[in-house]
């Protein structure tokens, strides 16, 4: 079986398959709404939302959603694309996770190949030891633009899980890390459980034994089959990362608050910090060099492609503050953030 090219990544934030553009537009059509003007303004047109391999930038995604919250009024627009999502719709990972044997197979399934489907810079999901919480990374500050992210993926699941048990009192609690949006009683009966707002994770909390719920789809042979797929596939897209890539790799979900040290990265990477630094010098870098490259490939993501304050990209980046941030910002593009921003807003973002 020959597997597609993973090709290079496109943005530095992350990209996302346009499987769950096709979500969206489900969702948008469901609210009442033609998706095809608001998805043409994005230039997201059918060929692309057919093309199976095919990927937006995280910001791109982000800002779409916002604009279809905005045609529809639907505040939950989050949940509606959590419950008109089907395994197919999270691509082979998806349909992998249909032929395991249990709900908790089906669930460690997803989250372990999410990476065939999204990239983020700010992490990836978990799965706890016992299989009891999925947990959903943090994409904090948060505001308009991300909210129904953090929705659409918990309910994703949910109702991933609904569809392969058959059941749909599978939750014993649901954490949320933004804000309450006074969208309480409206979550807590989606979800049929207590939902924590303003809490330290994004979290599913499984009621004892759903784990072991037996899958309606599960098939052993195809299981064994797709998962092989799913592992080519994964070692595919990053047979291309060399150590440099690795690095940046880990290096961006702990930038936040502080810059991490070497000796941080080096324990991600499971060596220790003498050979990680043999290694960059014998490739011309060093972990300096490689943290200010990051560093600057994520501020002009930040800046462009996002509405984020600048006190907030600077923290996001692990700069004392903004201040400091500003002036790396005019070290690496000899001028201003909003400058920069002023003059490389996204076409999206422009008056029609």
């Amino acid at each position: 079986m020959k597997l597609p090219s993973a090709g290079p990544r496109r943005n530095s934030l992350g990209d996302i398959s346009v499987l769950y553009v096709t979500v969206m537009a489900r969702a948008v059509t469901h609210c009442g709404q033609d998706y095809r003007p608001l998805f043409n303004q994005f230039g997201l047109d059918e060929q692309l939302l057919q093309a199976p391999d095919a990927r937006i930038s995280i910001p791109r995604f982000m800002r779409l959603g916002q604009a279809a919250i905005a045609l529809t009024g639907n505040r939950a627009l989050g949940l509606t694309m959590g419950e008109l999502t089907r395994p197919v719709d999270a691509g082979l990972a998806g349909l992998a996770a249909s032929a395991a044997a249990t709900a908790g197979g089906a669930l460690n399934t997803l989250i372990r190949y999410d990476l065939l489907t999204s990239y983020n810079s700010r992490g990836q999901p978990c799965l706890s030891a016992d299989g009891q919480r999925a947990c959903f990374y943090s994409i904090s500050p948060y505001n308009i633009f991300n909210y129904f992210v953090v929705d659409s993926v918990l309910a994703g699941w949910v109702n991933i899980l609904r569809y392969l048990t058959g059941q749909h009192s599978i939750l014993e609690r649901v954490t949320i890390e933004y804000p309450s949006q006074g969208l309480d009683e409206t979550f807590e009966t989606w979800f049929g459980c207590p939902v924590e707002f303003s809490a330290t994770q994004n979290s599913l909390m499984l009621i004892p034994g759903v784990t072991q719920q037996p899958s309606l789809q599960a098939q052993p042979a195809l299981f064994r089959k797709l998962v092989a797929a799913c592992d080519g596939e994964l070692a595919q897209r990053r047979a291309g990362w060399g150590l440099r890539e690795k690095i940046r790799d880990k290096l961006a979900p702990l930038l936040e608050g502080e810059p991490p040290r070497l000796e941080d990265i080096a324990a991600e990477l499971g060596i220790a910090p003498w050979t990680l630094q043999r290694q960059l010098a014998s490739e011309g870098t060093g972990f300096r060099e490689l943290m200010d490259e990051t560093r600057k490939d994520l501020a002009r993501a930040y800046v462009r492609e996002t509405r984020l304050a600048f006190a907030e990209i600077a923290w996001l980046l692990g700069f004392s503050g903004p201040a400091s941030f500003h002036k790396a910002f005019r070290r690496w593009f000899g001028l201003s953030p909003g400058g920069y921003r002023r003059d490389n807003r996204p076409a999206s973002d422009l008056p029609a």
